[in-house]
């Protein structure tokens, strides 16, 4: 089973991503954020970890607040580097531990954590100004990550309570991933103490900064304690995001080992990276027993025959197509994908088979291939089949016959009162 060698806290602020692009460790302005980065990437150099998990928190860069999760898990396989509005930071993507992540997926909501899940989004300076620090990367990343977006940015918020919930429930994820000798390391991000908005632009606190970290390490459940509130209070009303810290946290044993501490102040945030080993004895057989059953317990019943339940796999899986698909509810795609249906197909991020699926109409395809139906309605209208027809072609019936199985024999679609009026 996989187990977790560790945890690293540390700050996420651009100021970091700015020194390493464009200053050197022996700027006598930059030298210490580089000095406080250097142990914890020797650690991470001689512990080899095969993955790591990123909690962080994107700056309403890749999510925005018409969709706005306390949790969103990246379960893809490949992350880029976000442009924050100034060009993209000149560093590789990095690749994604799927199955980890998708594994901690079912793990988390079967303990009641009800995450979001996301693929094909940049991750910002949350995730790679400490990455940057602390791993080379040329001309690839070391380890695939798990990232852990924490919706800390909009009231209501994650408590502290709820990240170290978050974290102790992460643990038993990890340690139930039924992969030999997986090693993972966990990397929190944000803070120290620093607020950029309002009269209290600048507010910083070294000495709360001194008692947190202390905590984190010794004492995470009388931090756990505190409200939002007292944290934007002591610190500075953006220092809250810190509470990412106790995911990291929780996931570890109850005495951990401090391997490297530092703390500096070179502008508007306090600078800290925090390395902690885990000290957690081996989970026992019937404990892991246990943990795998409560994950598969949502999926036990009856055997449904032509029944494609639409899982994390299967979104993965049939994502590209299905971001195709789902591009055809815009008005010029569509439009576009009815003038010039191969021309469209073959510009298109596809695979062969997934030009195929579509060219054929291949409804009963589709849904095996692992697009969910509610794609396939959208090109059904936009091609003039209405969903009864589709219906049918998944029970290999002619329309005819399926609508005798129906009490009344109707026909329709989602498409608008405009889009039905075209000639089928």
């Amino acid at each position: 089973m996989a187990r977790i060698i560790g945890g690293i806290g540390a700050s996420h602020t651009p100021t970091i991503g700015f020194a390493f692009d464009r200053a050197s460790e022996d700027d006598p302005q930059w030298g210490p954020v580089f000095a406080a980065f250097r142990p914890a990437r020797e650690w991470l150099e001689a512990q080899q970890p095969d993955a790591i998990v990123m909690v962080y928190n994107d700056h309403v860069t890749s999510f925005f607040f018409d969709h706005y999760s306390a949790f969103a898990l990246g379960i893809g396989e490949r992350y880029a580097v976000a442009d924050e509005g100034g060009g993209a930071r000149a560093l590789p993507p990095i690749a994604g531990h799927g199955a980890l992540a998708r594994h901690i997926g079912r793990s988390m909501v079967a303990e009641e954590f009800d995450l979001s899940f996301f693929q094909d989004k940049a991750l910002d300076h949350g995730c790679f100004s400490p990455l940057s620090m602390l791993c080379r990367h040329q001309p690839q990343w070391p380890a695939p990550i798990v990232p852990l977006q924490v919706g800390v940015l909009q009231a209501p918020a994650p408590s502290a309570r709820r990240c170290l919930k978050f974290g102790r429930a992460l643990r038993r994820a990890i340690e139930s991933f039924p992969e030999p000798d997986l090693r993972v390391a966990i990397v929190a991000t944000g803070g120290l103490s620093h607020q950029v908005h309002g009269e209290r632009s600048g507010y910083n606190d070294q000495d709360w900064d001194a008692r947190l970290l202390d905590m984190v390490q010794n004492d995470p459940d009388r931090l756990a304690e505190l409200t939002l509130g007292e944290y934007a209070g002591l610190g500075g009303y953006e220092s809250a995001e810190v509470v990412m810290w106790l995911v990291m946290r929780g996931a570890l044993s109850a005495s951990v080992r401090c391997v490297h501490r530092s703390y500096t102040l070179p502008s508007m945030t306090g600078i800290a990276t925090l390395v902690l080993e885990n000290q957690a004895s081996a989970p026992v057989a019937g404990e892991l027993g246990r943990h795998q059953e409560l994950i598969a317990r949502q999926q036990q019943g009856p055997e449904l025959a032509g029944t494609y339940p639409f899982d994390l796999e299967r979104s993965v899986g049939s994502y590209r197509i299905g971001k195709f698909l789902h591009g055809l509810i815009q008005p010029a795609r569509r439009k576009a994908f009815l003038a010039d249906e191969e021309g469209v197909l073959a510009a298109a991020d596809l695979s062969p088979r997934e030009r195929e699926l579509i060219r054929q109409r291949d409804w009963q395809g589709l849904i095996r291939y692992g697009v969910i139906f509610f794609l396939l309605e959208k090109l059904g209208a936009v091609v003039g089949v209405p969903n009864l027809e589709i219906y049918a072609a998944m029970r290999d019936e002619p329309l005819e016959a399926f609508l005798r199985t129906r009490q009344v024999p109707l026909s329709y679609s989602v498409a608008g009162a405009a889009e039905e009026q075209r000639d089928t």
